[in-house]
């Protein structure tokens, strides 16, 4: 591989006028760039990464911190992430933080400590207080994925719109006992989980509607196991669905099918995401993009990056109601008062 001394020398010019013409740092005649530019792409000379480091202050590498790498959201976020950065020219370096292990204590006190990036993407991390003091503590800009911060910029789903929209879309067909299967049982779970819930609740409660909570783990299974339960006992049986997101809509599905209970003329369901698998299963759902949301955090961190005293910025990205074969009026309903609910 050629070095810089190489493109230097092919191009009659010393190795600093030939860094200067490469970086574009300091003057150089337009003429002796042109050249230095020329020999460079014929000896298909790189940069040191190291060198423009140490020369620039900058690594041109963005650090990307996640709980889960296997999971749909967040692969489609780092992929929204990645096409950004590639083309920005930008290296990335991705750190597992599972919740509760060793290997998060040790992203966040030693290896995000080194500072070996110039900003830092947090994806649906939900820090404790020490572990967010120790974010903004690092002196990097940070933009957020889903998870509010008074600190650092964000970029989220409006979540609870996104269960208003779920919800009114089920009681403009006619449904009056909905309920809301998954996520947390209390006001301290997940962000996400609340702002879903207190959205089907703002909506019922101003439809004049009983809500109704079941919670579940936030999977496909734990929507399987909470639907079960909840749709064997006929006395308790709602007419519709709105899950806290897709896997736990696909999982009352299974469990409805399981019971023979028909989706949707015996029982309606709504999911949030626009899960991968959700046409497979003919899911309403509120459609977000995660891939959106990763390239608009991407864009947004390189914008603090270029311009580290820039204002602190939330993006809330509505989402799109997408009707599929999950949901119809209820039993016995014919009329649909479409647009009963905003």
């Amino acid at each position: 591989m050629s070095g810089i001394e190489d493109v230097a020398r092919g191009a009659g010019v010393s190795k600093a006028t030939a860094s200067r013409a490469l970086t574009g740092h300091g003057y150089v005649a337009a003429a002796t760039r042109a050249r230095v530019l020329r020999v460079a792409e014929e000896l298909g000379y790189v940069p040191s990464s190291s060198a423009s480091s140490l020369a620039t202050g900058r690594t041109r590498n963005i650090g990307v911190v996640m709980p889960y790498l296997n999971r749909w959201f967040f692969a489609e976020v780092l992929e929204g992430v990645q096409a950004v950065l590639l083309a920005e020219g930008f290296d990335l370096t991705l750190y597992d933080a599972k919740p509760g292990t060793e290997g998060r204590r040790r992203v966040f006190e030693d290896f995000l400590a080194r500072k070996r990036f110039d900003g830092l993407i947090a994806v649906a991390l939900e820090p404790d207080d020490h572990e967010l003091e120790q974010l903004v503590g690092i002196g990097r800009p940070v933009v957020s994925v889903v998870s509010d911060s008074e600190e650092a910029s964000v970029v989220r789903l409006d979540d609870v719109h996104a269960a208003r929209r779920a919800t009114a879309h089920l009681i403009d067909l006619g449904h009056e006992r909905i309920t809301f299967l998954g996520g947390v049982s209390d006001h301290d779970g997940p962000h996400v989980d609340r702002e879903r819930l207190g959205g089907y609740l703002s909506c019922m409660r101003g439809a004049g509607l009983d809500p109704r909570h079941i919670p579940s783990d936030v999977s496909l299974p734990g929507g399987y196991d909470a639907a079960v339960d909840l749709l064997s006992d006929p006395e308790r049986r709602p007419t519709a669905l709105v899950a806290a997101c897709d896997e736990v809509a696909i999982g009352a599905i299974i469990a409805a099918r399981r019971l023979g209970i028909a989706v949707p003329s015996a029982l309606s369901v709504v999911g949030i995401d626009n899960h991968e698998y959700s046409e497979m299963f003919g899911l309403t759902t509120l459609e977000q993009s995660p891939r959106e949301q990763g390239a608009a955090a991407a864009e947004l961190l390189l914008e603090h990056v270029r311009a580290p005293d820039a204002a602190r910025t939330e993006m809330r990205l509505q989402a799109r109601l997408i009707v599929r074969g999950s949901t119809s009026p209820p039993p016995g309903v014919r009329s649909v008062a479409v647009g009963a609910v905003p």
